[in-house]
This record gives structure tokens, sequence and C-alpha cells, in this order.
């Protein structure tokens, strides 16, 4: 094995090549790591649903003269990753409540900033295109991308029809909302490190359907990318437990303003026809209803009926 070559990236540059079998295991590594860390090569193949050789097999394919070489391995990763707790005190163990303050601002402007100077306004255009034209659109983000997925979901349901957010924790769940998948569709896959593995299934499924595949990522090594068509590359580094996600939601953003510049009549009449909605159902008029000074909205236009 090559000094210094990190296990997950060596993982992720192998990946798009593995049998279905290595790629299983590679899966519950990623979702699984805390447990996989402590498991010998026989447990490791009773949890994925393989053999013991197998897992050897796995590790010697990565580089390694055997599973113990591999698993030391896997020890110092797993212990760089709970370590996190411990840069961030290190970092801002000194610091007041107002200078942590300064610093994560700073390091969010940084991040926009990167973004500003790296991201390719081909792909930029690219994905606007694709997003236009599919037939139908799948928005992905597990994790803390969650937020990120269900914030792009939500105007792109202002802009075109047919969108559909993939919303589970269970993977046969996302083949299931995905089953109908083609080549007239596309997918959107937002995905940070710690890279979501089920995200990159969804990726791998759409990519097998020949659907158009859209990445939003932090870099060109991101295995996001090994089945997208298009990559929206968004700088997310903080020194926290908290991953930053400013720069990337900025980018969806933009993403966002841009296809209403393409498409300014629709959005303009399906906004009005929303603002005509929220006004005949009082969405806004009358939020919030007190069942003891005033009767309801909903049972007063019944009785008139």
């Amino acid at each position: 094995m090559q000094e210094g070559t990190n296990i997950v990236s060596r993982m992720n540059e192998m990946y798009a090549g593995m049998s279905k079998g290595r790629k299983a295991i590679c899966s519950y590594i990623f979702d699984h790591y805390d447990k996989a860390v402590f498991m010998t090569a026989s447990q490791l193949g009773k949890a994925v649903g393989t053999s013991e050789s197998t897992v050897v097999r796995f590790a010697m394919s990565l580089g390694y003269e055997g599973y113990p070489e591999f698993q030391r391995d896997l020890q110092k990763w797993v212990g760089g990753k709970l370590d996190t707790v411990e840069q961030v005190g290190i970092h801002f163990g000194n610091s007041s409540e107002g200078e942590i303050l300064h610093d994560v601002l700073k390091a969010d402007m940084q991040n926009i900033q990167d973004t500003f100077n790296r991201i390719d306004p081909v792909a930029y255009k690219t994905a606007i295109d694709i997003i236009l034209k599919a037939k139908n659109l799948y928005i992905v983000g597990l994790r803390s991308c969650e937020p990120l997925a269900g914030f792009l979901h939500f105007y792109l349901n202002m802009i075109r029809p047919n969108n559909i957010l993939i919303r589970t924790t269970s993977v046969s769940e996302i083949f299931e909302q995905m089953l109908r998948i083609s080549d007239k569709d596309a997918i959107i896959g937002i995905s940070f490190p710690r890279y979501s593995m089920r995200t990159l299934k969804c990726m791998e499924f759409a990519n097998d359907r020949n659907a158009k595949v859209i990445t939003i990522t932090d870099s060109v090594h991101s295995p996001m990318n090994l089945y997208s068509s298009c990559n929206l590359l968004a700088k997310s580094d903080t020194v926290s437990i908290v991953d930053s996600l400013v720069a990337p939601l900025s980018v969806i953003n933009a993403l966002v303003v841009g296809l209403c510049t393409r498409r300014p009549e629709a959005v303009k009449e399906d906004l009005k026809l929303l603002e005509e909605t929220w006004s005949n159902y009082q969405v806004y008029l009358n939020d919030e209803i007190n069942f003891i000074d005033d009767e309801p909205i909903l049972y007063t236009t019944l009785r008139k009926e």
C-alpha cells in the first residue's frame, strides 16, 4: 500500500470498477464505519452477506497484504474522524464567543470566495439545460445535505413540474422511488464529506438507466463525480463538527435564479397562481386560528354552502 494513501480515497477511486460484492462491503464500511472497524473479516462478511474470503480479497484489491493491514488503516481513519471534537477544542479553545463568531463567518466567506474562483460556468449552464429538459427531475441529499435538497426542491416546484425529492434512509426505498427513471429524466445528487454511499448508489442507478446526472459536491476527487455528466463544485471546508454548507447553498441559489431567467413568463404565471391560491384559502391572512374567540374559517365556509 502506498504510504500516506487515505483508505477511503482509495475505496472511492476504485468503487466504479468493483464487483457488486465489493461495492456492498464499501457501502457497509461507509455507513457503519464505527462498527466495521472492530469486525473480523468473517464478521464483516456476515454483516454484508458475503464470505470471509471475499472480504480478504477486497482488502488485497486495495493494495493491502491482507485483512489485518486493511483493518489497521481503517482504525487510523476512524480514529481521525472521532478526533474532530478535539480539533475544534484546539482551534477555538482560547477564543471568546465573539471571536468564534467572526472566525466561523470568515471561514464561510472564504469558502464562498474559493467557490467563486473555481466553479465552472459551462457546468452551471449545462446543469440549467439538463434541469429544464428533464421530464422528471429527482433530487437526493441525505444526512446533513437533506436541508439543501429540500430547499432546492421547494423552489424547483415553482419553476417546473415533476420534481421528486428522495427522502429515506433505506436503500430499497430509494430504488422504489426511482424505479421508473429513464433516459428522459435527470437526477441532482448533493453530497459533501463525509460522503453518503446511499446518494452515490442513487446516482449509479440513474446512470445505469441513462438518466442525466448532476452532482453538487466539494471536489473533483469526490466519489459523487463517478457517475455525473455535470459537476457543480462548492467548497465546504471548516474546522468544526458542523458541516459548512454556506457555499453549496449559494450555488443552489444561483441555480434557481438561472432557471428563473430562462423561464421568466412561466415562473411569473406560477407565482401569480400561487398567490391567488394563498389568497383564496387565506393561507397567510389568518394562519393562527383562535378557537375561543373566532369561528374557524373552514367551518364558516362549510355552513354558508
